[in-house]
């Protein structure tokens, strides 16, 4: 009497399967989530060109290495998280973006040690840093909900340290678009300000992220 019931319950259950679409790799999800970055420093730069910024760049060098490890983070925590919402992939794919994130935030503070500003820059207020605050945030939140949405079609098992990932990328990015636009020099108002916005953004995704990758 079992026998029947259970090919009964098999059939109910293979009735519901669904064919399930295979996931694109994690360098090529990076991709596409990278380019929605593109796009926006597109934008920013058919508005406000790049000559200020190259400027900035060729007077205080290491504004553009600090730069360059901004952009370097961003890909490396987007392709982490996105290594990382795959089962079965190791928990090492966290540091990938230690050492890029090592190099923006050596130069940043080196930009505060500097004795001689960038021609044609000034030193950021505190009212004007804010103003640094408000982008990388604005910036980080469209930029998070669309990788948190690209995950969920996932399984992250470590959850909350993909979101955290995930608000890395994003605030990385974001401080990567701000150099499109940023018209002061590196001082430590305009540093502690970055680093707040980027702490807040992560622990944001830390704890908003985190529930949403977990089912």
């Amino acid at each position: 009497m079992s026998e029947p019931r259970h090919q009964i319950l098999i059939d109910a259950l293979g009735a519901e399967l669904v064919p399930v679409r295979r996931l694109l790799p994690p360098w090529r999800r990076t991709l596409g989530w990278l380019a929605l970055v593109a796009l926006i420093a597109a934008g920013l730069f058919a508005h406000y060109g790049d000559q200020p910024m190259l400027r900035r760049w060729a007077g205080a060098p290491d504004l553009a290495w600090a730069a360059l490890g901004a952009v370097l983070t961003t890909i490396t925590a987007a392709w982490a998280a996105f290594a990382l919402a795959v089962p079965g992939r190791a928990r090492a794919w966290a540091w990938l973006p230690l050492p890029p994130a090592l190099l923006w935030i050596g130069a940043s503070g080196l930009g505060c040690l500097r004795t001689w500003l960038a021609p044609g820059t000034s030193i950021a207020t505190l009212h004007q840093s804010a103003d640094c605050f408000v982008f990388i945030v604005s910036f980080s939140i469209p930029l998070s909900a669309v990788l948190v949405w690209l995950l969920r079609r996932a399984c992250p098992l470590r959850p909350v340290l993909t979101a955290m990932l995930v608000g890395l990328a994003s605030a990385a990015a974001s401080a990567s678009l701000l150099e499109i636009c940023h018209a002061f020099d590196a001082a430590a108002t305009d540093l502690l300000t970055h680093a707040l916005a980027v702490g807040i953004v992560i622990a944001a995704n830390a704890a908003m992220g985190g529930r949403l990758l977990s089912r």
